[in-house]
Formats: C-alpha cells, sequence, structure tokens
C-alpha cells in the first residue's frame, strides 16, 4: 500500500486559499480606511456649523444667566457653563478629527476609571432609547 504525500498541495488549494485571503484582507482593510477618510471629512465639513451653534447657545445663556430664578450662585453656574460652550466651540473650530480623536485618547488614558463610567453611562442611555417602554 503506498503512503499519500501531503507535502504537495493541487492547484487551487492550500497556497491559493491563502493567497485570497490575503487580497480580500486588504481590499477590506483599504475600503474601511476610505469609509474612515470619508466620514472625517464629512465631520471637519461641519465643525465651523456646530461651533457657530454651541457660541450662539453660550451668548443666549449668558444673556438670560442673571435673571435667572436663584441669586447669584445658579448666575454665577449658568455664566460658568456658557464659558465653557463658549471654549468648546473654539476648540471644535481649531482641532480636526484626528487631532480630536488623539485628545480623547490621551483623556481616556489618563482617567481609564471615568472613561469607563461614562462608557456605561452612554450604554445605559443607547439600551434605554431602544426599550419598547
Amino acid at each position: 500500500m503506498e503512503t499519500p504525500d501531503y507535502t504537495s498541495s493541487p492547484a487551487g488549494s492550500a497556497p491559493n486559499i491563502g493567497e485570497n485571503f490575503a487580497d480580500a484582507s486588504s481590499r477590506v482593510k483599504a475600503k474601511a480606511s476610505e469609509l474612515g477618510r470619508s466620514a472625517a471629512a464629512k465631520i471637519d465639513g461641519t465643525r465651523d456649523a456646530a461651533a457657530g451653534s454651541l457660541d450662539s447657545a453660550a451668548e443666549k445663556l449668558h444673556g438670560s444667566a442673571d435673571s435667572l430664578p436663584g441669586g447669584k450662585k445658579v448666575s454665577g453656574a449658568a455664566h460658568k457653563v456658557a464659558n465653557t460652550l463658549g471654549s468648546t466651540a473654539d476648540y471644535i473650530r481649531e482641532h480636526d478629527v484626528n487631532s480630536m480623536l488623539s485628545d480623547f485618547y490621551e483623556l481616556v488614558k489618563r482617567n481609564p476609571g471615568a472613561a469607563l463610567l461614562g462608557a456605561a453611562g452612554v450604554g445605559f442611555l443607547v439600551a434605554r432609547s431602544f426599550s419598547k417602554d
């Protein structure tokens, strides 16, 4: 009885499957990269509008802060929130998506516990939005 030779493979088998897989993998990576660039470009295109909306909200809050009920504490808190909105608008205008993501990654690295709590909170809100209640 002759022992089969498993060292050689017929055409279209293992080596070709590996090449096909590598080719498909590189096409998927290229498409994902293209989609990422496209999404970043769209987000970058809306940065000025988002910053303008934040500035508008900050101005309205500053304008009405002194007439809010609750005295100086509430007024001071409203002005502080308005200042934060203005600072956020400036940040959005001055940084592109890649820079914002880099800053976000650094923030998560410095504060992993807070990042986990924030992610859990967002997950809870998303789950609640999909519930049937």
